[in-house]
């Protein structure tokens, strides 16, 4: 058996963003890599390959998940949040604005996938404590900030998010 017929392609359809796409992918295919090379939605970040660093973080039928442990073919029929699709318009959300009034970016490597990964957060706890945010957070490396600030745009969001 030849390796093209290892790896035959299999067709795809997921939501992303709110808007439906349908593609032919291989079955090896990262969900990271097709969001990124397929869709042109280069906001999930591959900062690993291991699922260490939280980078590529985006969100499956609404729960935040690291997109390079998941294969294209799995997220098949699947509606799927980016930080592409997170602000509405021009609009951001609460919490991208609190990591801009609060300096929660350095490089901005990072920030993505900690936003997906705040916006749940707060989705599922919207008073969290300066632990809760810490601990939603530990699968999310950052090598810049020390992550104080950080933590403070999350608590801005959740301060902005009550009213």
């Amino acid at each position: 058996m030849n390796a093209e017929a290892e790896y035959a392609a299999i067709p795809i359809s997921v939501t992303v963003n709110g808007v439906r796409h349908e593609a032919v992918v291989e079955p090896r295919t990262l969900l990271v890599y097709f969001l990124r090379d397929h869709l042109n939605l280069t906001g999930a970040h591959v900062g690993c390959d291991t699922s260490q660093c939280g980078a590529c973080t985006v969100h499956l039928n609404g729960r935040a998940v690291k997109s390079c442990t998941i294969l294209a073919v799995q997220a098949n029929g699947a509606e799927i949040k980016t930080i592409e699709g997170l602000a509405n318009g021009d609009v951001f959300h609460p919490v991208q604005e609190g990591f801009r009034e609060k300096h929660g970016v350095q490089c901005g490597f990072c920030t993505p996938g900690m936003i997906m990964t705040a916006v749940q957060l707060l989705e599922t706890n919207p008073k969290p404590t300066d632990d809760e945010i810490k601990h939603a957070l530990e699968g999310n490396l950052c090598r810049c900030t020390g992550y104080v600030n950080i933590v403070e745009s999350v608590k801005w969001a959740a301060e902005k998010m009550k009213r």
